[in-house]
């Protein structure tokens, strides 16, 4: 388990998971629930968001312990 951070971020180094990572922070980082919104509808958004953020966290670690040479998707 010590290299799955390196494994999301080699995940998320390409093209295709820059645009899955883009499209995952405005589905849910960015979305906004109106004020009447139930308090399940503000659990349920809340609870998107935590995996969204532990994703983007696990890339970070994993890029620290990476050079760029070893960013490359290809290995």
């Amino acid at each position: 388990m010590d290299d799955l951070p390196v494994a999301f971020a080699r995940c998320f180094s390409g093209t295709e998971g820059h645009q899955v990572l883009t499209a995952l922070r405005r589905l849910y980082l960015e979305r906004r629930l109106v004020p009447s919104a139930r308090d399940a509808e503000l659990w349920h958004l809340e609870g998107q968001r935590s995996v969204v953020a532990h994703i983007i966290a696990m890339i970070e670690r994993g890029r620290a312990g990476l050079g760029p040479a070893k960013m490359s998707i290809h290995g």
